[in-house]
């Protein structure tokens, strides 16, 4: 296994120790919230690490696409259930933002297993990196907007936190939803049985 597989499966680890921090609530003040956040910033950074890694060292294989593609719905995913499971966000948006995000997911992994039973690769849209990369920002912003209104801090600053996390996430949101058009418009033709 090389490296960049390592740093994927890392990722993947460091998935049931955000969910463990985010549930010790025995950590006074809210503190468990910020190392959550901290932790997620981690396991995203090592999503462009492994990625940048395996292309500057031609180390590209396909259980590594496997489970860099794991990893990172994994960890999106997840996060995004715990800061639900939290109430931060009201419970109406909350329940959009995961229906379509992961609707997207999992509309886009069965356009890609119909196409590689085809043998064709569909490769990322640009709406869905971005959208990786606004969710990442996102979620730990509400982490620590959570960890201040635990703290009992309901502040400019814990409103400008959550504002931000909120519309990054929403925003986040709607490129998911474009990213899922996008990806069925473009490769319709594979849904063919000609």
């Amino acid at each position: 296994m090389n490296l960049p597989n390592k740093i994927s499966l890392t990722r993947i680890a460091l998935i049931p120790i955000i969910i463990f921090f985010f549930f010790a609530t025995f950590i006074p003040n809210g503190i468990n919230y910020f190392i959550t956040g901290g932790l997620f910033i981690l396991a995203a950074y090592t999503d462009a690490l492994d990625g940048h890694i395996a292309r500057k060292y031609n180390l590209v294989t396909t259980l590594g696409k496997f489970l860099d593609s794991i990893a990172d719905k994994l960890l999106a995913t997840v996060s995004l259930i715990l800061i639900i499971c939290s109430g931060l966000i009201d419970n109406s948006i909350a329940s959009a933002v995961l229906i379509i995000i992961v609707s997207r997911d999992l509309i886009i992994d069965m356009l890609r297993q119909i196409a590689a039973s085809k043998n064709v690769i569909i490769a990322a849209d640009w709406f869905g990196k971005i959208k990786t990369i606004v969710m990442d920002i996102a979620l730990p912003i509400l982490f620590v907007a959570l960890g201040l209104l635990t703290m009992g801090v309901q502040t400019l600053i814990y409103d400008i936190l959550f504002y931000i996390g909120l519309s990054l996430l929403i925003l986040a949101t709607v490129l998911s939803l474009l990213s899922g058009i996008n990806y069925i418009v473009r490769n319709r033709k594979i849904l063919s049985d000609k």
